[in-house]
Parts: structure tokens; sequence; C-alpha cells
């Protein structure tokens, strides 16, 4: 049985786990939540420009108002979102490097690596035939509806419904 040092549990905490291994889906789960949290700040900026009786959403610096190149007021409310935002996503890469959960996006991977997906015109037929029974079945539960509802209220009323 081997023992794991200190040393060697900084040295693996420096790096990536497994980072050779389930690329794929760890850039698409990755990308997926940046932009949930992208969205998560605007919102929050939105909303911290509003805060406090608007007292974040003025300048700065009087001499310059916007930053160059974002074409964004540069105020209190973008600095803390924008902090929240690098937070964030240093956060969320290094929770995806945690072993289980990159485990679990490393067998994801694999997996899907193994799933046979169907053809353009496979998909297309098998869609048509979804849309088919559904509309059967759409059409079938109406037609019970229709003829249960007026033998119902036949029975409730005695006839003279």
């Amino acid at each position: 049985m081997s023992t794991v040092t200190g040393e060697t549990v900084k040295e693996t905490a420096k790096m990536a786990y497994k980072s050779d291994q389930g690329r794929l889906a760890r850039l698409a789960a990755f990308w997926s939540m940046a932009a949930l949290i992208f969205y998560g700040c605007v919102s929050l900026r939105a909303t911290l420009s509003q805060a406090f009786g608007g007292a974040l959403s003025g300048a700065i610096f009087s001499g310059m108002k916007q930053i160059p190149v974002l074409g964004l007021n540069l105020t209190p409310a973008l600095l803390i979102t924008a902090a929240v935002l690098f937070a964030s996503l240093y956060f969320l890469y290094r929770w995806q490097q945690t072993p289980k959960v990159a485990d679990l996006l490393i067998e994801t991977e694999s997996e899907l690596r193994k799933v046979t997906w169907p053809t353009v015109p496979e998909a297309v037929n098998s869609s048509i035939v979804v849309i088919a029974c559904v509309l059967f079945l759409m059409a079938f539960l109406a037609g019970a509806d229709y003829v249960l509802g007026r033998w119902t209220t036949f029975i409730l009323t005695g006839g003279r419904g």
C-alpha cells in the first residue's frame, strides 16, 4: 500500500486531474456552464446598477467614462460583476478538475464514443413515425374524451343534456 506525501498532494492540486482524458466533455460542460455564469453576471450588473439608489452606476474616473474597446461604462457595478465572473469561472474550472466530476465527464465521453448515431434518413424516418403516432394518439384521446363526456352528460342529466 503506497502512501501519499504532502508534496505529492500539492503537485496533484496544481495540475489538472487526468487532463488528457475527456477533453471534449470537459470543454462542453465548461463552456455551457460559463455561458450561464456570464448571463447571470449580466443580470447582476443590471441589478447592481439600479441598487442603492443608483450609487453603483456612476463612473469611477471622470476622465474615462467608457472602456475603449468594449464601450462599457467603467462603474463600480461593472468591477464587482467582473470580479464575480472571473472568480466563478476559476472555481468552475477547479471544480471540474475534482476527481469525482472529472471521472464522470471522462466516462460520459467514453460512453458517447460507443454510441451508434443514426444517419439523417434514419432520423427523419424515425421522426415521421413519432409524429404520426403522436397525432393518432391525440386524435384517439380527443375522440374518447368527447364520447365519454357526452355519455356522462347523458347519464347525469337523464337524457336531457
